[in-house]
């Protein structure tokens, strides 16, 4: 596929691939732990709860032995039992360690930094302020790193007059890792503007990959008339995606693949954007462009808007 910069015209009835888009270091490595695992100990490996959100990546490591299940005590004892990408609460952790397990964990190295960060913060008598959705597995492992009562979730700024707290100058915030950037700065100006005195990160712990795809697909979004954002209706980054494309004046829409293509929301001339969330692989962008160009979208070409390099290391158990 041709590479292009920036500055990149599309003519009518072409298709835009964003760069960077599709996974990141840590899906990247949570997906490898599950499958070196799986060559490592054999089949069955249990995995609590889908090790990123994708669910054609859930299915593909499903048909190769993993089971995946809700919690600890659904694994039998002496089972290996991997936690995925999103992490998990002091208390899950310890369940695991009171049963007969092989736990190996998968969270991503930008959560666990987060974790650090808050306990950090509560050992140094602070509370702490999350900024992140709520239900989302990585916020509930995140407010699950300190007692109840010591993390205070918030979603958007209308939630920041309501905030109860302990002591207004002895307040932390962290983030949820895939937010969006724009809406997360706005959330912070209220809490700020509230509680000047409120410490954090110099900046926000959206993570690298969350804000280098929510930058190519506001690019993409100028270029395009439609976006098509391939991810899971349960990925957070992916349905951030969605919106930062909408917000930037695009249609844009949430596929698995393109069994959900709809051929109405395309006109003779439509310019298309592709990108991936995080947990995206890329023979899904693949098959999409593939789609489209059997529907005369001919013309395929990159926008390319940084360069990622970033990898993580395995367990040193996984390691080869």
């Amino acid at each position: 596929m041709q590479q292009e910069t920036s500055t990149i015209t599309i003519q009518p009835k072409s298709v835009l691939l964003a760069e960077p888009r599709g996974f990141c270091a840590g899906v990247d490595r949570a997906i490898e732990i599950v499958e070196r695992a799986l060559q490592v100990y054999g089949a069955p490996v249990y995995v609590r709860h889908e090790i990123v959100h994708n669910r054609f990546v859930v299915e593909n490591l499903r048909a190769k032995g993993a089971v995946f299940i809700d919690e600890v005590d659904d694994a039998p004892d002496g089972a290996l039992l991997i936690f995925s990408a999103h992490g998990v609460s002091k208390a899950v952790r310890e369940a695991g360690a009171r049963r007969d397990l092989h736990i190996i964990d998968a969270t991503c190295p930008l959560v666990t930094k987060v974790h650090l960060e808050l306990l950090r913060h509560y050992a140094n008598g602070l509370q702490v302020v999350l900024i992140g959705h709520a239900g989302h597995p990585e916020v509930e492992g995140t407010m699950g790193q300190a007692p109840e009562g010591a993390v205070l979730l918030i979603s958007e700024p209308e939630d920041v007059p309501g905030l109860q707290v302990n002591d207004p100058e002895k307040l932390a915030f962290v983030t949820q890792t895939t937010l969006s950037v724009d809406d997360t700065r706005e959330v912070l100006d209220a809490l700020k503007a509230r509680f000047p005195g409120i410490i954090g990160p110099k900046r926000e712990d959206i993570c690298y990959a969350t804000s280098n795809r929510q930058e190519a697909v506001k690019a993409l979004a100028k270029r395009c008339d439609v976006v098509l954002v391939i991810g899971s209706k349960n990925s957070s980054n992916s349905n951030r995606l969605r919106e930062v494309a909408e917000r930037a004046g695009s249609d844009a829409y949430l596929i698995d693949g393109p069994d959900d293509i709809d051929i109405n929301w395309f006109s003779a001339d439509t310019k298309v954007g592709i990108t991936a969330g995080a947990s995206a692989p890329e023979g899904l962008v693949k098959q999409v462009a593939g789609w489209l160009s059997e529907q005369g979208f001919s013309n395929i070409g990159t926008l390319t808007v940084k360069e990622e390099n970033v990898t993580f290391m395995l367990p040193e158990e996984l390691r080869q």
